[in-house]
């Protein structure tokens, strides 16, 4: 058995000969950032916004603003669509890959394909239903204390769902490519080519 022992000298030195500590924090990479996390913080900003204005009408002005409400339930919708698009895009939704461990290789492989056939033909039929409610809604309905159109919401919905079916067939296509899923591998990561 090969025992290694760490001592002092060996960890890295963030105490300077100053008494201070000069520690250092790794450079930001933001290149990799898909865009649709950044629509999801753009909504995100949007609704700390209101919900700061709401808060500030409420108990600081003693004159709620009525329409903060409503809307940002609305930007919250829109907030979850496009963060869901990230989970599509990075493949971290909730996922079982217990049983995984116990099938064959081939019949692992297999399942896995399917579940990444029936993720496809789920946001896909998502976006066909979307954008049936949304043409049966038509310009009739709208908000309750703003007077805009509610299909503004579920468009937003609609064109999450139409993202997150175009970002599950690149993760099934990468899938395919290597030829392993990250439920066959639960220790792997979208980024391993």
């Amino acid at each position: 058995m090969n025992t290694t022992t760490t001592t002092i000298d060996d960890l890295p030195k963030v105490m300077g000969d100053d008494g201070e500590f000069h520690a250092q924090d790794e450079a930001v990479d933001l290149s990799g950032t898909p865009p649709e996390a950044w629509v999801a913080l753009v909504f995100f900003w949007i609704l700390g916004a209101v919900v700061f204005y709401q808060f500030f009408t409420r108990y600081v002005l003693n004159d709620s603003a009525a329409w903060t409400e409503e809307i940002a339930r609305y930007l919250l919708i829109a907030t979850v669509f496009t963060g869901a698009v990230m989970g599509v895009v990075r493949n971290n939704h909730i996922q079982v890959d217990f049983c995984y461990r116990f099938l064959p290789a081939p019949a692992a492989r297999a399942m896995a394909t399917l579940v990444d056939i029936v993720r496809i033909a789920f946001f896909a039929a998502a976006v066909v239903l979307t954008w049936l409610m949304m043409d049966k809604l038509g310009s009739s309905s709208r908000m309750t204390m703003i007077d805009l159109p509610m299909n503004w919401v579920y468009g937003i919905c609609l064109v999450a769902f139409a993202a997150m079916t175009v970002r599950s067939v690149m993760v099934m296509r990468t899938h395919l490519k290597r030829g392993y899923s990250v439920l066959e591998r639960p220790e792997s990561s979208m980024d391993d080519r």
